[in-house]
């Protein structure tokens, strides 16, 4: 029997505007190694069979990441889009032979071996699966004038992370069915979305971790060397 094939799509993409540096977020150093090393080092680690990454620097990727230090499960890279989604389709085509893929943001340096082997644990029992947590804080929707318009109930309000994971065929179609259909004024900011607009709803939800961060702006990178530095101390 064929080996199921296990690909992790890395997006390594972002512009990085919202943390205020000339430096791209997922090379930004933490630690002394960049941001986007971490995820890797993740999968490379993992039951996961290969790495594509998707990013507009390949050079830089191949010889100060991916050369320097040893990864030889990253075997293709492949340019990004103008959008999130175009990133994550362009990594999909790149991954045609799969049975599962998991997409992870290559900003999000905290992943960990459990919650990669629990998703593809998740995705092979659901078809698609996706990380996140309960919220701690209340949540509200606001209206246009920014007024308090309604309270979302706390226990069925997850905040979600990556990896999302799925069924490649299951994935692909969804992307291939909505690529050039999305609706005007819906920004698609997650792969579960391009599932839901596709029409197929059933998506596990499992749990994360609190330390999943994604770092966005400059005070995440703090916090972010906070959590590294308690892993070093054993807390």
């Amino acid at each position: 029997m064929q080996k199921e094939k296990i690909t992790a799509i890395v997006l390594a993409g972002g512009s990085g505007k919202r943390m205020g540096a000339s430096c791209k977020k997922q090379y930004m150093l933490l630690a002394e190694r960049p941001l986007l090393y971490y995820s890797l080092y993740a999968f490379e680690k993992s039951p996961a069979d290969e790495i594509v990454l998707v990013t507009n620097e390949a050079d830089y990727c191949r010889q100060q990441i991916i050369q320097k230090y040893g990864f030889q499960k990253v075997t293709r890279i492949v340019p990004g889009g103008a959008e999130r989604y175009h990133s994550v389709y362009a990594g999909l085509t790149a991954a045609a032979d799969s049975r599962y893929v998991l997409i992870h943001d290559g900003a999000r340096p905290f992943l960990t071996q459990d919650i990669i082997n629990r998703s593809i644990e998740a995705v092979r029992l659901h078809g698609a699966c996706i990380v996140g947590m309960p919220v701690k804080d209340t949540v509200k929707i606001a209206d246009k004038e920014n007024f308090a318009a309604k309270t979302l109930p706390r226990d069925n309000v997850w905040q979600i992370q990556t990896p999302q994971t799925f069924s490649y065929p299951l994935i692909l179609d969804a992307y291939q069915s909505i690529i050039n259909k999305i609706p005007e004024g819906v920004t698609i900011t997650d792969d579960a979305m391009v599932l839901e607009y596709s029409g197929y709803t059933k998506i596990k939800l499992i749990f994360g971790s609190y330390q999943n961060i994604k770092i966005t702006t400059s005070e995440d990178l703090l916090i972010a060397e906070s959590f590294l530095k308690n892993r070093e101390q054993g807390c």
